[in-house]
Protein backbone atom coordinates (compact mmCIF):
# COMPACT_ATOMS: atom_id res chain seq x y z
CA UNK A 1 0.00 0.00 0.00
CA UNK A 2 2.82 2.43 0.94
CA UNK A 3 4.67 2.08 -2.17
CA UNK A 4 1.19 2.02 -4.23
CA UNK A 5 0.78 4.95 -2.83
CA UNK A 6 3.58 6.77 -3.19
CA UNK A 7 3.81 5.80 -6.99
CA UNK A 8 0.04 7.89 -6.71
CA UNK A 9 1.55 11.26 -5.22
CA UNK A 10 4.18 10.79 -8.17
CA UNK A 11 1.70 10.67 -10.91
CA UNK A 12 0.13 13.28 -9.05
CA UNK A 13 3.14 15.93 -9.11
CA UNK A 14 3.81 15.32 -12.47
CA UNK A 15 0.14 15.76 -13.65
CA UNK A 16 0.53 19.24 -11.75
CA UNK A 17 3.34 20.15 -13.16
CA UNK A 18 2.21 19.33 -16.85
CA UNK A 19 -1.33 21.07 -15.98
CA UNK A 20 0.90 24.50 -14.67
CA UNK A 21 2.90 24.19 -17.95
CA UNK A 22 0.21 23.87 -20.04
CA UNK A 23 -1.22 26.93 -18.51
CA UNK A 24 1.82 28.90 -18.63
CA UNK A 25 2.09 28.34 -22.10
CA UNK A 26 -1.70 29.38 -23.05
CA UNK A 27 -1.21 32.53 -21.11
CA UNK A 28 1.90 33.63 -23.71
CA UNK A 29 0.01 32.46 -26.37
CA UNK A 30 -3.14 34.69 -25.08
CA UNK A 31 -1.40 37.90 -24.12
CA UNK A 32 0.54 37.68 -27.67
CA UNK A 33 -2.67 37.33 -29.41
CA UNK A 34 -3.64 40.71 -27.49
CA UNK A 35 -0.89 42.53 -28.84
CA UNK A 36 -0.01 43.51 -32.66
CA UNK A 37 3.44 42.79 -34.59
CA UNK A 38 4.34 46.45 -32.44
CA UNK A 39 3.65 45.52 -29.54
CA UNK A 40 0.60 47.77 -29.17
CA UNK A 41 -2.94 45.99 -27.71
CA UNK A 42 -4.79 45.68 -30.40
CA UNK A 43 -8.33 46.51 -28.79
CA UNK A 44 -6.91 50.02 -27.80
CA UNK A 45 -7.44 51.80 -31.07
CA UNK A 46 -9.61 50.54 -33.56
CA UNK A 47 -8.05 50.45 -37.39
CA UNK A 48 -10.47 53.04 -39.32
CA UNK A 49 -9.11 52.24 -42.66
CA UNK A 50 -11.84 50.09 -43.78
CA UNK A 51 -14.60 53.02 -42.81
CA UNK A 52 -13.01 55.68 -45.40
CA UNK A 53 -13.97 55.69 -48.83
CA UNK A 54 -10.04 56.10 -50.88
CA UNK A 55 -10.78 59.25 -53.00
CA UNK A 56 -7.83 59.04 -55.36
CA UNK A 57 -8.55 62.05 -57.66
CA UNK A 58 -7.88 63.97 -54.15
CA UNK A 59 -5.37 62.80 -52.48
CA UNK A 60 -4.83 60.33 -49.56
CA UNK A 61 -7.57 59.64 -47.16
CA UNK A 62 -8.38 60.63 -43.34
CA UNK A 63 -7.37 57.08 -41.86
CA UNK A 64 -4.20 56.93 -44.61
CA UNK A 65 -3.43 60.30 -43.34
CA UNK A 66 -4.09 59.31 -39.67
CA UNK A 67 -2.19 56.12 -40.25
CA UNK A 68 1.04 57.99 -41.60
CA UNK A 69 1.58 60.97 -39.46
CA UNK A 70 -0.22 60.69 -36.49
CA UNK A 71 -0.98 56.67 -36.00
CA UNK A 72 -4.51 55.43 -35.56
CA UNK A 73 -7.09 57.85 -34.26
CA UNK A 74 -4.59 59.58 -32.61
CA UNK A 75 -3.39 63.10 -33.40
CA UNK A 76 0.46 64.65 -32.64
CA UNK A 77 3.03 66.49 -34.36
CA UNK A 78 4.19 66.20 -37.88
CA UNK A 79 6.88 63.80 -38.62
CA UNK A 80 7.09 62.25 -34.98
CA UNK A 81 9.67 59.23 -34.73
CA UNK A 82 8.67 55.65 -34.53
CA UNK A 83 10.50 55.76 -31.36
CA UNK A 84 7.82 59.04 -30.27
CA UNK A 85 4.82 57.51 -31.65
CA UNK A 86 5.52 54.35 -29.39
CA UNK A 87 5.76 56.27 -26.47
CA UNK A 88 2.46 58.32 -27.44
CA UNK A 89 0.72 55.35 -28.24
CA UNK A 90 1.86 53.74 -24.25
CA UNK A 91 0.53 56.85 -22.85
CA UNK A 92 -2.87 55.84 -23.97
CA UNK A 93 -1.89 52.38 -23.26
CA UNK A 94 -1.52 53.45 -19.57
CA UNK A 95 -4.30 55.80 -19.42
CA UNK A 96 -7.09 53.41 -20.43
CA UNK A 97 -5.60 50.20 -18.32
CA UNK A 98 -5.67 52.66 -15.48
CA UNK A 99 -8.92 54.35 -15.84
CA UNK A 100 -10.85 52.48 -18.45
CA UNK A 101 -14.09 53.62 -18.13
CA UNK A 102 -13.31 57.16 -18.82
CA UNK A 103 -12.93 56.82 -22.41
CA UNK A 104 -16.18 56.59 -23.92
CA UNK A 105 -14.45 56.71 -27.41
CA UNK A 106 -11.10 55.92 -28.91
CA UNK A 107 -10.36 59.94 -30.72
CA UNK A 108 -11.46 61.38 -28.22
CA UNK A 109 -9.04 62.80 -24.94
CA UNK A 110 -10.46 62.30 -21.58
CA UNK A 111 -12.62 65.69 -20.74
CA UNK A 112 -13.25 65.05 -17.47
CA UNK A 113 -9.13 64.66 -16.26
CA UNK A 114 -8.19 67.89 -18.86
CA UNK A 115 -11.68 70.32 -17.65
CA UNK A 116 -9.53 72.64 -14.98
CA UNK A 117 -6.60 72.95 -17.43
CA UNK A 118 -9.30 74.00 -20.23
CA UNK A 119 -11.47 75.80 -17.92
CA UNK A 120 -9.22 77.31 -15.49
CA UNK A 121 -11.18 75.84 -12.44
CA UNK A 122 -9.82 73.72 -9.34
CA UNK A 123 -11.82 70.69 -7.83
CA UNK A 124 -11.18 67.98 -6.07
CA UNK A 125 -10.37 65.61 -9.57
CA UNK A 126 -7.12 67.89 -9.85
CA UNK A 127 -5.35 71.32 -9.90
CA UNK A 128 -3.16 73.41 -11.70
CA UNK A 129 -0.30 72.27 -8.52
CA UNK A 130 -1.28 68.70 -8.78
CA UNK A 131 1.06 66.03 -10.75
CA UNK A 132 0.17 65.83 -14.73
CA UNK A 133 -2.19 63.08 -15.49
CA UNK A 134 -0.85 60.50 -18.19
CA UNK A 135 -3.27 62.69 -20.66
CA UNK A 136 -0.91 65.94 -20.89
CA UNK A 137 0.78 64.07 -23.64
CA UNK A 138 -1.84 63.91 -25.68
CA UNK A 139 -3.59 67.14 -24.99
CA UNK A 140 -0.40 68.72 -26.14
CA UNK A 141 -0.24 66.25 -29.33
CA UNK A 142 -3.16 68.10 -30.78
CA UNK A 143 -3.89 67.60 -34.15
CA UNK A 144 -3.70 72.03 -34.52
CA UNK A 145 -0.34 71.98 -33.48
CA UNK A 146 2.56 72.58 -35.55
CA UNK A 147 0.61 71.95 -38.67
CA UNK A 148 1.48 74.64 -41.18
CA UNK A 149 -0.74 77.20 -42.90
CA UNK A 150 -0.99 75.86 -45.74
CA UNK A 151 0.43 71.98 -45.42
CA UNK A 152 -0.92 69.27 -47.99
CA UNK A 153 -0.48 66.66 -45.06
CA UNK A 154 -2.54 65.41 -42.32
CA UNK A 155 -5.19 68.04 -43.21
CA UNK A 156 -7.56 67.81 -40.33
CA UNK A 157 -8.96 65.50 -37.47
CA UNK A 158 -11.87 63.38 -36.79
CA UNK A 159 -13.70 64.29 -34.00
CA UNK A 160 -16.54 62.69 -31.88
CA UNK A 161 -19.30 64.10 -30.92
CA UNK A 162 -18.32 64.62 -26.87
CA UNK A 163 -15.34 66.39 -28.02
CA UNK A 164 -17.60 69.54 -29.87
CA UNK A 165 -19.95 69.08 -27.29
CA UNK A 166 -16.90 70.19 -24.69
CA UNK A 167 -15.85 72.60 -26.61
CA UNK A 168 -18.52 74.57 -27.09
CA UNK A 169 -20.43 73.80 -23.93
CA UNK A 170 -22.59 71.83 -24.89
CA UNK A 171 -24.20 73.81 -28.27
CA UNK A 172 -25.49 76.31 -25.79
CA UNK A 173 -27.12 79.72 -27.34
CA UNK A 174 -23.85 81.90 -25.45
CA UNK A 175 -21.36 80.07 -28.18
CA UNK A 176 -23.82 80.74 -31.10
CA UNK A 177 -21.81 82.76 -33.58
CA UNK A 178 -23.89 82.44 -36.44
CA UNK A 179 -27.42 80.98 -37.94
CA UNK A 180 -28.91 80.16 -41.38
CA UNK A 181 -31.05 77.73 -43.36
CA UNK A 182 -28.42 74.99 -43.10
CA UNK A 183 -27.17 75.02 -39.93
CA UNK A 184 -25.81 76.78 -36.61
CA UNK A 185 -22.17 78.17 -36.18
CA UNK A 186 -20.39 77.87 -32.56
CA UNK A 187 -17.45 79.17 -31.45
CA UNK A 188 -15.80 76.57 -29.78
CA UNK A 189 -12.37 76.40 -27.80
CA UNK A 190 -10.91 72.83 -28.04
CA UNK A 191 -8.86 71.19 -24.95
CA UNK A 192 -5.64 72.68 -26.43
CA UNK A 193 -6.87 76.31 -26.64
CA UNK A 194 -7.43 76.55 -29.91
CA UNK A 195 -10.25 78.81 -30.88
CA UNK A 196 -12.65 76.89 -33.49
CA UNK A 197 -16.06 77.53 -35.32
CA UNK A 198 -17.90 74.27 -35.28
CA UNK A 199 -20.93 74.13 -37.69
CA UNK A 200 -23.86 71.97 -36.83
CA UNK A 201 -25.37 70.98 -40.06
CA UNK A 202 -29.21 70.84 -40.16
CA UNK A 203 -30.05 70.17 -43.39
CA UNK A 204 -27.29 67.46 -43.93
CA UNK A 205 -28.38 65.62 -40.63
CA UNK A 206 -28.83 61.46 -41.43
CA UNK A 207 -26.69 62.55 -44.89
CA UNK A 208 -25.41 58.90 -46.15
CA UNK A 209 -22.02 58.82 -43.73
CA UNK A 210 -20.18 57.64 -47.03
CA UNK A 211 -21.00 60.55 -48.87
CA UNK A 212 -20.65 62.93 -46.41
CA UNK A 213 -17.15 61.63 -45.39
CA UNK A 214 -15.96 61.64 -49.12
CA UNK A 215 -16.80 64.78 -49.64
CA UNK A 216 -15.54 66.62 -46.56
CA UNK A 217 -12.18 64.91 -47.02
CA UNK A 218 -11.66 66.38 -49.99
CA UNK A 219 -12.73 69.72 -49.76
CA UNK A 220 -10.37 69.13 -46.34
CA UNK A 221 -7.48 68.97 -48.63
CA UNK A 222 -7.87 72.16 -50.38
CA UNK A 223 -5.18 74.77 -48.99
CA UNK A 224 -5.54 78.67 -49.46
CA UNK A 225 -4.94 81.60 -47.72
CA UNK A 226 -8.61 83.03 -48.89
CA UNK A 227 -9.89 79.96 -47.55
CA UNK A 228 -11.15 79.36 -43.99
CA UNK A 229 -9.59 76.45 -43.28
CA UNK A 230 -11.69 73.17 -42.49
CA UNK A 231 -9.70 71.15 -39.87
CA UNK A 232 -12.28 68.57 -39.27
CA UNK A 233 -15.18 66.67 -39.00
CA UNK A 234 -18.13 64.54 -37.15
CA UNK A 235 -20.25 61.90 -38.13
CA UNK A 236 -22.24 60.51 -35.16
CA UNK A 237 -25.32 59.11 -36.13
CA UNK A 238 -27.91 61.92 -37.47
CA UNK A 239 -25.51 63.93 -36.24
CA UNK A 240 -22.80 66.02 -39.53
CA UNK A 241 -20.68 68.63 -37.85
CA UNK A 242 -17.87 70.64 -39.56
CA UNK A 243 -14.91 72.35 -38.14
CA UNK A 244 -12.96 75.51 -39.21
CA UNK A 245 -10.63 77.97 -38.00
CA UNK A 246 -11.95 80.96 -36.19
CA UNK A 247 -11.29 84.21 -37.68
CA UNK A 248 -12.26 86.72 -35.27
CA UNK A 249 -12.70 89.82 -37.21
CA UNK A 250 -16.05 89.63 -38.23
CA UNK A 251 -17.73 88.95 -41.90
CA UNK A 252 -18.33 91.22 -44.81
CA UNK A 253 -22.03 90.91 -44.05
CA UNK A 254 -21.33 92.44 -40.68
CA UNK A 255 -18.82 94.95 -42.18
CA UNK A 256 -21.47 96.48 -44.50
CA UNK A 257 -24.70 96.12 -42.91
CA UNK A 258 -24.26 94.78 -39.50
CA UNK A 259 -22.40 94.92 -35.63
CA UNK A 260 -19.16 95.79 -37.56
CA UNK A 261 -20.15 99.25 -38.90
CA UNK A 262 -19.51 100.76 -35.41
CA UNK A 263 -15.90 100.49 -35.52
CA UNK A 264 -16.13 102.47 -38.74
CA UNK A 265 -16.97 102.16 -42.46
CA UNK A 266 -15.23 99.56 -44.65
CA UNK A 267 -12.97 101.58 -47.09
CA UNK A 268 -13.03 101.15 -50.95
CA UNK A 269 -9.54 99.66 -51.10
CA UNK A 270 -10.18 97.10 -48.64
CA UNK A 271 -13.44 96.46 -50.07
CA UNK A 272 -11.58 95.58 -53.30
CA UNK A 273 -8.86 93.44 -50.97
CA UNK A 274 -11.32 91.45 -49.67
CA UNK A 275 -13.08 91.17 -52.38
CA UNK A 276 -10.62 90.20 -55.00
CA UNK A 277 -9.18 87.64 -52.10
CA UNK A 278 -12.52 86.23 -52.23
CA UNK A 279 -12.37 85.88 -56.63
CA UNK A 280 -8.42 83.79 -56.00
CA UNK A 281 -10.49 81.41 -53.59
CA UNK A 282 -13.27 80.54 -56.13
CA UNK A 283 -10.57 80.74 -59.23
CA UNK A 284 -8.66 78.79 -57.03
CA UNK A 285 -11.72 75.87 -56.36
CA UNK A 286 -12.94 76.00 -59.57
CA UNK A 287 -9.78 75.72 -61.65
CA UNK A 288 -7.11 75.19 -59.60
CA UNK A 289 -7.82 71.87 -58.41
CA UNK A 290 -9.74 68.46 -59.45
CA UNK A 291 -12.39 68.09 -58.77
CA UNK A 292 -13.11 71.09 -58.75
CA UNK A 293 -15.81 72.30 -55.99
CA UNK A 294 -18.85 74.43 -56.48
CA UNK A 295 -19.42 76.17 -53.31
CA UNK A 296 -23.24 76.85 -53.65
CA UNK A 297 -23.34 79.59 -50.89
CA UNK A 298 -21.51 82.58 -52.30
CA UNK A 299 -22.85 85.51 -50.36
CA UNK A 300 -21.49 88.05 -47.86
CA UNK A 301 -21.91 86.69 -44.50
CA UNK A 302 -20.02 83.65 -45.78
CA UNK A 303 -16.99 85.83 -46.60
CA UNK A 304 -14.96 86.26 -43.07
CA UNK A 305 -12.16 89.08 -42.46
CA UNK A 306 -9.25 88.39 -40.52
CA UNK A 307 -7.14 91.44 -38.89
CA UNK A 308 -5.55 92.48 -41.76
CA UNK A 309 -8.66 92.56 -43.70
CA UNK A 310 -8.29 89.54 -46.34
CA UNK A 311 -11.08 88.23 -47.08
CA UNK A 312 -11.49 84.33 -46.54
CA UNK A 313 -14.53 82.72 -48.03
CA UNK A 314 -16.07 80.20 -45.39
CA UNK A 315 -18.77 77.66 -45.46
CA UNK A 316 -18.13 74.37 -47.28
CA UNK A 317 -21.63 72.89 -45.66
CA UNK A 318 -22.89 72.62 -49.04
CA UNK A 319 -20.07 73.10 -51.30
CA UNK A 320 -20.31 70.05 -54.18
CA UNK A 321 -17.81 68.35 -56.09
CA UNK A 322 -17.86 67.92 -59.75
CA UNK A 323 -15.92 66.40 -62.10
CA UNK A 324 -13.75 68.16 -65.23
CA UNK A 325 -16.81 70.02 -67.48
CA UNK A 326 -19.49 68.42 -65.57
CA UNK A 327 -22.85 69.62 -64.24
CA UNK A 328 -24.92 68.91 -61.73
CA UNK A 329 -28.81 68.37 -61.82
CA UNK A 330 -30.63 68.73 -58.31
CA UNK A 331 -34.21 68.79 -57.35
CA UNK A 332 -33.09 70.35 -54.19
CA UNK A 333 -31.78 74.04 -54.59
CA UNK A 334 -29.61 74.92 -52.33
CA UNK A 335 -28.25 78.76 -51.59
CA UNK A 336 -29.30 81.98 -50.42
CA UNK A 337 -31.93 83.90 -52.14
CA UNK A 338 -30.65 87.15 -54.34
CA UNK A 339 -27.62 85.25 -54.82
CA UNK A 340 -28.76 82.35 -56.34
CA UNK A 341 -28.12 81.97 -60.12
CA UNK A 342 -31.51 82.08 -61.57
CA UNK A 343 -30.71 78.72 -64.45
CA UNK A 344 -29.58 76.89 -60.71
CA UNK A 345 -33.01 77.86 -59.14
CA UNK A 346 -35.31 77.61 -62.19
CA UNK A 347 -33.87 73.96 -63.26
CA UNK A 348 -31.74 72.61 -60.37
CA UNK A 349 -28.49 72.48 -62.84
CA UNK A 350 -25.27 73.46 -61.20
CA UNK A 351 -22.27 74.04 -62.73
CA UNK A 352 -18.87 76.76 -61.03
CA UNK A 353 -21.13 79.55 -63.24
CA UNK A 354 -23.45 79.31 -60.33
CA UNK A 355 -20.91 81.00 -58.01
CA UNK A 356 -19.95 82.93 -60.52
CA UNK A 357 -23.45 84.58 -60.36
CA UNK A 358 -23.17 84.91 -56.65
CA UNK A 359 -20.08 86.35 -56.52
CA UNK A 360 -21.22 89.15 -59.40
CA UNK A 361 -24.32 90.10 -56.83
CA UNK A 362 -21.42 89.73 -54.37
CA UNK A 363 -19.71 92.79 -55.77
CA UNK A 364 -22.48 94.87 -56.81
CA UNK A 365 -23.17 94.57 -52.61
CA UNK A 366 -19.54 95.92 -51.76
CA UNK A 367 -20.03 99.12 -54.26
CA UNK A 368 -23.21 99.41 -53.37
CA UNK A 369 -23.77 98.76 -49.39
CA UNK A 370 -27.02 97.45 -50.58
CA UNK A 371 -28.53 94.00 -49.67
CA UNK A 372 -29.21 91.61 -52.55
CA UNK A 373 -33.05 91.84 -52.10
CA UNK A 374 -34.75 94.89 -50.65
CA UNK A 375 -38.18 94.85 -49.58
CA UNK A 376 -37.94 98.40 -47.99
CA UNK A 377 -37.05 100.04 -51.00
CA UNK A 378 -39.42 101.17 -53.43
CA UNK A 379 -40.74 98.46 -56.41
CA UNK A 380 -37.73 99.14 -58.92
CA UNK A 381 -35.33 98.72 -56.14
CA UNK A 382 -35.90 95.66 -55.06
CA UNK A 383 -33.51 93.71 -56.85
CA UNK A 384 -30.12 95.13 -56.32
CA UNK A 385 -29.03 93.45 -59.65
CA UNK A 386 -31.79 94.86 -61.63
CA UNK A 387 -31.40 98.44 -60.41
CA UNK A 388 -28.08 98.10 -61.25
CA UNK A 389 -28.62 97.67 -64.30
CA UNK A 390 -31.37 100.39 -64.63
CA UNK A 391 -29.01 102.84 -63.63
CA UNK A 392 -26.28 101.71 -65.87
CA UNK A 393 -28.49 102.14 -68.41
CA UNK A 394 -29.73 105.45 -67.61
CA UNK A 395 -26.04 106.24 -67.54
CA UNK A 396 -26.07 107.11 -63.72
CA UNK A 397 -23.31 104.52 -62.20
CA UNK A 398 -22.30 107.11 -60.16
CA UNK A 399 -24.90 107.35 -58.26
CA UNK A 400 -24.92 103.51 -57.26
CA UNK A 401 -21.36 103.71 -54.97
CA UNK A 402 -22.32 103.23 -51.33
CA UNK A 403 -22.93 106.92 -50.01
CA UNK A 404 -21.36 105.97 -46.59
CA UNK A 405 -18.00 105.80 -48.00
CA UNK A 406 -15.82 109.34 -47.05
CA UNK A 407 -13.38 108.41 -50.51
CA UNK A 408 -15.36 107.84 -53.03
CA UNK A 409 -13.87 105.57 -55.78
CA UNK A 410 -12.21 106.75 -59.26
CA UNK A 411 -14.69 106.17 -62.28
CA UNK A 412 -12.09 104.11 -63.66
CA UNK A 413 -11.98 102.02 -60.46
CA UNK A 414 -16.01 102.32 -60.24
CA UNK A 415 -16.14 101.34 -63.75
CA UNK A 416 -14.37 98.71 -63.40
CA UNK A 417 -15.99 97.01 -60.45
CA UNK A 418 -19.51 97.95 -62.42
CA UNK A 419 -18.28 96.47 -65.53
CA UNK A 420 -17.00 92.59 -63.64
CA UNK A 421 -20.08 92.31 -61.80
CA UNK A 422 -22.23 92.97 -64.66
CA UNK A 423 -20.68 90.50 -66.69
CA UNK A 424 -20.70 87.70 -64.09
CA UNK A 425 -24.37 87.95 -63.53
CA UNK A 426 -25.33 87.96 -66.98
CA UNK A 427 -28.32 85.49 -67.29
CA UNK A 428 -26.83 83.27 -69.80
CA UNK A 429 -24.30 81.73 -67.99
CA UNK A 430 -21.94 80.71 -70.86
CA UNK A 431 -21.06 84.03 -71.16
CA UNK A 432 -20.16 84.68 -67.86
CA UNK A 433 -16.47 84.53 -67.22
CA UNK A 434 -13.96 81.80 -65.57
CA UNK A 435 -13.91 83.53 -61.90
CA UNK A 436 -9.75 83.78 -63.40
CA UNK A 437 -10.74 86.14 -65.60
CA UNK A 438 -12.34 87.78 -63.07
CA UNK A 439 -9.39 88.18 -61.00
CA UNK A 440 -7.27 89.11 -63.67
CA UNK A 441 -9.51 91.83 -64.74
CA UNK A 442 -10.31 93.75 -61.27
CA UNK A 443 -6.23 93.50 -60.85
CA UNK A 444 -5.62 95.19 -63.59
CA UNK A 445 -4.48 98.72 -63.83
CA UNK A 446 -4.11 99.10 -67.96
CA UNK A 447 -5.40 96.96 -70.84
CA UNK A 448 -9.14 97.09 -70.92
CA UNK A 449 -9.54 100.97 -70.63
CA UNK A 450 -6.32 102.13 -72.39
CA UNK A 451 -8.75 103.13 -75.49
CA UNK A 452 -11.26 104.92 -73.02
CA UNK A 453 -8.16 106.89 -70.90
CA UNK A 454 -6.75 108.05 -74.04
CA UNK A 455 -9.77 109.50 -75.34
CA UNK A 456 -10.65 111.08 -72.43
CA UNK A 457 -7.92 113.01 -71.65
CA UNK A 458 -9.38 115.61 -73.80
CA UNK A 459 -12.32 116.03 -71.86
CA UNK A 460 -13.69 117.18 -68.79
CA UNK A 461 -15.14 114.42 -65.80
CA UNK A 462 -18.72 114.01 -66.24
CA UNK A 463 -21.09 111.03 -65.38
CA UNK A 464 -20.01 107.56 -65.91
CA UNK A 465 -21.18 105.54 -68.76
CA UNK A 466 -21.09 101.85 -69.31
CA UNK A 467 -21.88 101.77 -73.37
CA UNK A 468 -21.69 98.96 -75.59
CA UNK A 469 -18.35 100.06 -76.58
CA UNK A 470 -16.85 99.26 -73.12
CA UNK A 471 -17.92 95.33 -74.02
CA UNK A 472 -15.25 95.50 -75.78
CA UNK A 473 -13.38 93.84 -72.40
CA UNK A 474 -15.07 90.78 -73.07
CA UNK A 475 -11.91 90.44 -75.82
CA UNK A 476 -9.66 90.62 -72.46
CA UNK A 477 -11.39 88.67 -70.42
CA UNK A 478 -12.05 85.60 -72.52
CA UNK A 479 -8.51 84.84 -73.24
CA UNK A 480 -7.12 81.76 -72.02
CA UNK A 481 -5.04 82.40 -68.82
CA UNK A 482 -1.70 81.30 -70.47
CA UNK A 483 -2.33 83.99 -73.47
CA UNK A 484 -2.62 87.15 -70.36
Amino acid sequence: MYSFGGHNRELATKDLLRQSFQLRNQDVIQRKSRKTPNGFVSSQIPDISKEITVDRTVGKTLAETFHEREGPMLAYNDRLSDEQSRRTLENLNICKSSDTDNLSHCSSVHHDRVKNSYSGDEGSSGGRGKPQSPYAGLVSASPLVGLPELSHLGWGHWFTLRDLEYATNHFSRDSIIGEGGYGVVYRGCLINGTQVAVKKLLNNMGQAEKEFRVEVEAIGHVRHKNLVRLLGYCIEGIHRLLVYEYVNNGNLEQWLHGAMCQHGVLSWDSRMKVIIGTAKALAYLHEGIEPKVVHRDIKSSNILIDEEFNGKLSDFGLAKLLGSGKSHLTTRVMGTFGYVAPEYANTGLLNEKSDVYSFGVLLLEVVTGRDPVDYGRPANEVSLVEWIKFMVGSRRSEEVVDPSLDVKPSSKALKLSLLAALKCVDPDSERRPKMGQVVRLLETEDGPFREDRRNRRSQTSGSMEISARDASISSDIDKKPEAQ
